[in-house]
């Protein structure tokens, strides 16, 4: 697998606070997309994220590597730490470098599978090609991808089904070696068998990566994330371990959410 430069939270023998959001507020023009957030996550952890359309669940993934600041009506207050470095004080190509995200629907660069995998190093200067063949290997094999496209590398990457198409979306972030990875809605468009992949990259992701992971399929968060954030109307309502808020959850909105009575 890919590794990052940082430990494990098994190496460091305790919890890590790897991303923290304090008072944070997103305006776009004059609507309120996110009110007042508060939260930690862990390292090495998957942090699901739930909740109906227009909750801000995207907005709050996007401003973790500063997406949202393409948007000539974005305003916000409050501040977003990563390793207890504000986020607005990094540049946004190195926090890109270390924040990764995958959308939802795969955006794949119109060239090869190889070339789509490497063309993060390269840019960052990796020319070798021997360095570029073993991070190739290994990023397409963190994605559960290497043995469908080992033989096939040549080929343009649009000519891969959705599934895999998302996973070499996946390989092309873990060539750069990030620290957190953010999924938008990664599986939105996915059959079962190439979501169920994907979910696997997920978990076996988490022993080096931190993983934010927004998603409007309950039972995926219910599957994959070791907490839940439960998001409504631009408000945090609750967060905790996934399988409180899905049994025993403190608020009735958030209740109500899961049992499908609105969203």
């Amino acid at each position: 697998m890919v590794e990052n430069k940082g430990k494990s939270q098994k190496e460091k023998g305790k919890s890590q606070v790897k991303i923290e959001v304090k008072e944070l507020n997103i305006w776009f023009g004059k609507a309120l997309a996110l009110n007042s957030l508060n939260l930690e996550i862990q390292a090495n952890e998957i942090l699901g994220v739930i909740g109906p359309a227009n909750s801000g669940k995207t907005s709050f993934l996007r401003q973790l590597n500063r997406l949202n600041e393409l948007e000539l009506s974005f305003k916000m207050s409050g501040e977003a730490f990563l390793d207890a470095k504000n986020i607005n004080q990094l540049k946004p190509e190195v926090l890109r470098k270390r924040v990764g995200m995958i959308f939802a629907l795969p955006q794949v660069l119109p060239m090869s599978i190889y070339d789509n995998v490497t063309y993060g190093p390269r840019m960052h200067g990796i020319n070798n090609k021997q360095e570029l063949a073993r991070i190739t290997e290994e990023a397409l094999k963190a994605s559960f991808l290497w043995d469908e496209v080992k033989d096939r590398l040549k080929e343009f990457a649009t000519k891969l089904s959705g599934g895999q198409q998302q996973r070499l979306c996946i390989s092309r972030t873990l060539a750069v070696r990030p620290e957190v990875i953010l999924f938008d809605e990664p599986c939105s468009g996915l059959d079962p068998i190439s979501t169920a992949k994907v979910e696997e990259s997920m978990l076996r992701l988490k022993e080096q990566y931190t993983i934010v992971l927004v998603t409007n399929n309950t039972k995926q968060a219910a599957r994959v994330a070791d907490r839940t954030a439960f998001f409504l109307m631009g408000e945090l309502i609750e967060i905790d371990k996934t399988h409180k808020i899905f049994t025993a959850p403190r608020d009735k909105k958030t209740e109500d959410y899961i049992q499908g009575k609105f969203g």
